[in-house]
């Protein structure tokens, strides 16, 4: 039960990111569609639902079990960005936004894998600012800003988050060889820039007592 609650909250996840990733797509301005790509991790962060770029970040500070749940909370995120591109892409807006989603993914599946790998490692050091903002800012207002510069910052600098390049690629249909593998290089990424800039906070807050 355990597990198929974990699934569940991170299909939930999905959707969440989703939705941002929706009014990323339909707005022409960058800035305001980085700023409503909040919503996405307002959602996961108010009602507690598993994202595996923010879970990640904490594998190494928590039991094996925690670890193993990681690959379940990844599909589910999968399965949920999935649900809202198909919803997306059966209404009238699917032609244009399924244009934009292609172009965004061009980028991506024409990038070198050294450079998605790095891009995902910098989004995740956005995601941990922003997701350990939320949990241990004193100030209501702060934790709310947590997430509003952090998801910001990570779309603006143009950094690659697994969850949400889900979704661009199912609004896209693009499930090549290439894209799978740009997808699981960007994970590793997310990974490895999570897990590191937790340890070295974690270790600085050691340090400190």
């Amino acid at each position: 039960m355990s597990y198929l609650k974990t699934f569940v909250s991170a299909i939930l996840a999905g959707i969440s990111i989703g939705f941002g990733g929706l009014v990323f797509l339909s707005v022409d301005n960058r800035v305001i569609g980085a700023a409503l790509f909040t919503i996405g991790l307002f959602c996961i962060c108010t009602f507690g639902f598993n994202l595996f770029t923010g879970k990640v970040c904490y594998a190494m500070q928590n039991s094996k079990e925690y670890a193993m749940k990681l690959p379940v909370i990844w599909l589910g995120n999968l399965v949920g960005t999935g649900l809202t591109a198909v919803c997306v892409l059966l209404t009238r807006n699917a032609a244009a936004l399924s244009d934009k989603a292609m172009s965004i993914c061009q980028i991506k599946t024409n990038d070198s894998y050294v450079s998605l790998f790095f891009l995902g490692l910098l989004c995740n050091t956005f995601i941990y600012i922003a997701v350990e903002g939320f949990k241990n800012n004193i100030h209501e207002t702060g934790k709310y800003l947590s997430l509003f510069f952090g998801v910001m910052a990570f779309v603006l600098s143009g950094t690659e988050h697994c969850v949400a390049d889900m979704f661009y690629f199912w609004m896209a249909k693009d499930w090549s060889f290439r894209s799978i593998v740009s997808l699981f290089v960007i994970t590793a990424g997310n990974i490895i820039g999570g897990i590191a800039v937790a340890t070295l906070h974690k270790s600085i807050k050691q340090i400190e007592k």
